[in-house]
């Protein structure tokens, strides 16, 4: 039996609630498809914290921003959930975009000051700080789980039909409005539970990170897409109650002070868990199916000697690895367009959770027939 609905989402991570979430508060009837339960850690979406950082000097992203933090907070308005605490973000070391940022970012309704050295230790003596400091006081912390559930719960609100445990194996353009999708049902370890099952829509949104040139490989052509498997960890913190900001460090090339770094770091204080540090985007390359979740000894001892030389606030001793896979474009921006019946949000390259209820907005205009920034064009050139 073939079951029929105007649009099916496929991907429930943050993405994907965010589009089902913004179809249905439209008037948009839509199922959304998770392959996994809620709770799961085997994607991007997970965790309980990421930071909110403003400091972009690209208009389509500070735009982004923009519509980001009224629409968080109306998610948690709506679903009595906080989800975005304003911490504050700085940014130190070596950044030559440090002043076109600070210069770009009152023009779009938000503080950027540079902090002297001095001052910003005052401030936060958890952190070394290094070189220059600019510091973004509207910025701060996500809370990722949360944020899903809050986004999953408002669309149903809405009458968006959210259904877990259902992986979708094959998606084929049957014209420019119709397309198929065949799902199996399967339980929290993988194993199948039904017969495979047939949706026909008019429009698919295809938001599967890790897995979306898996599923989308033979039906369209995609840019190349990179995952990884990024090895932060949460340090125990030395004095409980110290002030956190978020965070992002920077090098300075050819200085032998950096000569162990794999890339900048970024890190925030996870309330209850430590401090979270990591390298962005330098983790193995791995398939989603077959990760270890262990990290690669050489980059955590590196990062571990990280704390101990940056951060005097975190116990370089102590902590707990974290898992989370980076799907990656090769210029970093995302891909967000559709074409034919197919709308695809994928690539969000480590710095895409700020800008989930954006996203989702433009991911239901692409449905509509509507078209997202050009910035993101589905294009295998690139």
């Amino acid at each position: 039996m073939t079951e029929t609905v105007d649009t099916v989402v496929v991907g429930g991570g943050a993405m994907g609630s965010a589009a089902a979430r913004e179809l249905a508060r439209r008037g948009i009837e839509v199922i959304l498809l998770e392959r996994f339960f809620p709770g799961h850690t085997r994607g991007a979406s997970h965790g309980a914290s990421r930071n909110f950082n403003l400091s972009y000097a690209e208009p389509v992203y500070l735009d982004m921003l923009a519509a980001a933090l009224p629409a968080w907070r109306e998610l948690e308005a709506e679903t009595g959930t906080a989800l975005l605490d304003q911490v504050g973000v700085v940014n130190h070391g070596h950044n030559p975009a440090f002043d076109a940022v600070a210069e770009m970012l009152p023009t779009f309704g938000f503080d950027a000051r540079f902090l002297d050295l001095a001052e910003a230790g005052r401030r936060w003596p958890g952190i070394r700080f290094d070189q220059r400091v600019l510091y973004t006081p509207q910025a701060g912390r996500l809370n990722a789980d949360a944020a899903v559930a809050a986004l999953q719960k408002s669309a149903r609100t809405h009458g968006a039909r959210v259904r877990h445990g259902s992986r979708a194996t094959r998606i084929t353009v049957l014209g420019e409005d119709r397309v198929r999708i065949e799902v199996v049902r399967q339980g929290p370890d993988g194993e199948r539970i039904a017969d495979p099952e047939i949706i026909e829509a008019r429009r698919a949104v295809v938001t599967l990170g890790a897995w979306t040139t898996r599923l989308l490989g033979d039906a369209l052509a995609l840019p190349t897409l990179t995952v990884t498997q990024e090895q932060p960890a949460h340090f125990a913190e030395r004095e409980p109650g110290l002030i956190w900001p978020g965070f992002n460090h920077t090098p300075a090339p050819g200085d032998e002070r950096y000569g162990y770094w794999h890339t900048p770091v970024y890190g925030m204080q996870t309330p209850g868990q430590g401090i979270k540090a990591g390298w962005h985007g330098v983790g193995p390359l791995i398939d989603p199916d077959r990760r270890t979740y262990r990290s690669e000894p050489g980059q955590l001892e590196n990062l571990r000697r990280y704390a101990r030389d940056w951060l005097p606030g975190a116990d370089a001793e102590s902590l707990t690895e974290i898992s989370c896979t980076y799907t990656t474009t090769a210029d970093s921006n995302f891909v967000i367009d559709r074409i034919g019946p197919v709308a695809v949000g994928a690539g969000f390259s480590g710095h895409g959770f700020k800008f989930t209820p954006v996203v989702g907005t433009y991911l239901a205009d692409l449905v509509q027939d509507r078209e997202a920034p050009s910035l993101f064009a589905l294009d295998a050139r690139r």
